[in-house]
């Protein structure tokens, strides 16, 4: 039972932060939920509207954090200049503020905030498991073999000073007509150690034989 447990989760409070910070009373709380949940599509979306089909957006996470008056959104990216280094990107930037705007707009409790939006550029973005698992997705859909592409994901995160990586990829793998997972593993993932500095995420790749799921695993360091 204990392997069903969300790392992310099992760790609050030791060596894992909130990524939406805010407090609500319990009549408001489902509203300022909903609010998180639909900053976090447009903002996926929007970055997946402006990159390239050869390139992955390279998002790592958003974090929130609201006050009466203030709603502070805090975008890392591995490669920021995905989204400055055209003038039609910052186009997109400037509407993707505005769509922001919009739907903090139509909640209630937003009404007078502020908005503002900072964009920070990861130092290791192969670090970050967001990132290793959208570049495992891109490959798959480019018919790459995928335990060519998990052994290279492998291999980035090594080169990023990683302790312990693992990797998880269930579906249709390769077109096969029967689904199946398959599981790789590269020096030390103790995901029972709550000491243990550990991240996680879930990305689902959507590919012409249906739908496959990531999960990745990295240690980063032991406090």
């Amino acid at each position: 039972m204990g392997n069903k447990i969300n790392p992310l989760g099992f760790r609050l409070g030791f060596t894992q932060n909130h990524r939406s910070l805010w407090f609500a009373k319990q009549r408001d709380y489902s509203e300022d939920l909903r609010e998180d949940y639909k900053i976090y599509n447009c903002i996926e979306n929007y970055i997946r509207l402006i990159k390239s089909s050869s390139d992955y957006g390279g998002l790592a996470r958003i974090e929130i954090a609201k006050k009466r008056s203030l709603l502070h959104i805090q975008i890392y990216m591995g490669f920021p200049n995905l989204l400055t280094k055209r003038s039609s990107v910052r186009q997109e930037v400037k509407r993707l503020r505005n769509d922001i705007e919009y739907l903090v707009s139509r909640n209630r409790l937003s009404v007078d905030r502020k908005l503002f939006i900072f964009l920070q550029e990861v130092v290791n973005p192969y670090r970050e498991p967001n990132i290793l698992a959208e570049y495992i997705a891109l490959q798959i859909k480019n018919r790459v073999p995928f335990r060519k592409t998990i052994q290279k994901a492998i291999e980035l995160a090594k080169g990023a000073d990683v302790k312990g990586i693992r990797i998880k990829i269930a579906g249709r793998l390769d077109g096969r007509e029967r689904a199946r997972s398959e599981s790789t593993k590269q020096g030390r993932v103790p995901l029972q150690t709550i000491r243990a500095k550990i991240d996680y995420c879930y990305y689902a790749a959507r590919t012409i034989y249906g739908v496959l799921g990531i999960k990745i695993w990295i240690f980063e360091d032991e406090e």
